[in-house]
């Protein structure tokens, strides 16, 4: 393996350095989407329960700004609860905007490193077409050994190149679409939460 990232080039830095990035943010971000950690399922029965009740007080809604990103939402909801419904729809969806950042945090990265990969591959390709034509002005084409180098580095940076970006770009999908799935649950929760207000307000009307 060694002998292959050394025939490579200078070019192998990069892309191996591009690849170890991937899968860390790939890893990270699996982690941190999943889904009984951005919407855990007992924090909505516990907030209905809240506001079903009465009981909604300033303990519980810093505990819900510290529980997750959908806490912070409902948090939101909950600190305006007592003013009208305009106010408690833009108190959520701007706090949404910050948790849908939160969520999307370094998955931009993996869409460069996907786009940048074969970009890089390719220089280490024309880098190594360039070793080859220089071998041959030296050597002529007579040595078959001395255009060897150059076109090892040229087919080699092309392989690893297209090599991490493809899972760069799969992993960047998928963590989109994660995202995307998450940002839709999380919304449903917020009209839901929206509503109950709502209606509780009537009820004490």
């Amino acid at each position: 393996m060694f002998e292959i990232v050394k025939a490579g080039g200078i070019m192998m830095g990069p892309i191996i350095l591009a690849s170890i990035v991937t899968a860390a943010i790939f890893l990270e971000r699996l982690w941190t989407l999943q889904t009984k950690r951005v919407l855990p399922s007992e924090l909505t029965e516990k907030v209905w329960r809240w506001v079903e009740q009465g009981q909604i007080q300033d303990k519980h809604i810093a505990a819900l700004q510290q529980n997750s990103p959908l806490g912070k939402i409902l948090a939101a909801g909950l600190a305006n609860r007592n003013r009208d419904r305009v106010v408690i729809r833009e108190a959520i969806e701007d706090t949404g905007r910050h948790v849908v950042h939160e969520l999307d945090r370094f998955i931009g990265t993996l869409g460069t490193v996907a786009s940048l990969s074969p970009l890089m591959g390719l220089l280490g390709t024309v880098i190594g077409m360039i070793r080859t034509f220089n071998a041959i002005t030296t050597a002529g084409i007579g040595n078959p050994a001395s255009l060897a180098g150059g076109i090892a580095e040229a087919l080699i940076t092309t392989a690893a190149g297209l090599t991490v970006a493809i899972p760069a770009l799969l992993a960047y999908k998928y963590l989109r679409g994660r995202v995307q799935t998450l940002v839709v649950q999380m919304e449903k929760e917020a009209i839901k939460l929206v509503e109950a207000l709502e209606g509780q307000s009537r009820e004490v009307a």
